[in-house]
């Protein structure tokens, strides 16, 4: 099997359960956990990045939160 032929199948996946994947998204369980993933890669990259980026890193965590969970 080719590489074509998985990323078919993926599309094929993503397409026939496009229902279920959003409505997981959208769950507290996701919201909880996408939250400590947030946090915790947003303060590792602020250890690495002078201090004048950490609103960027903040905001950017901010904008990605919109799109993971039900808050």
């Amino acid at each position: 099997m080719g590489v074509d032929d998985i990323i078919a199948k993926g599309k094929k996946l993503l397409d026939e359960n496009r229902d279920k994947i959003e409505e997981a998204l959208k769950s507290e369980k996701a919201e909880d956990v996408s939250d400590k993933v947030l946090d915790g890669a947003a303060e590792a990259i602020k250890k690495v990045v002078p201090a004048e980026h950490h609103g960027k890193v903040d905001e950017t965590r901010a904008n990605v939160d919109k799109h993971i969970g039900n808050a």
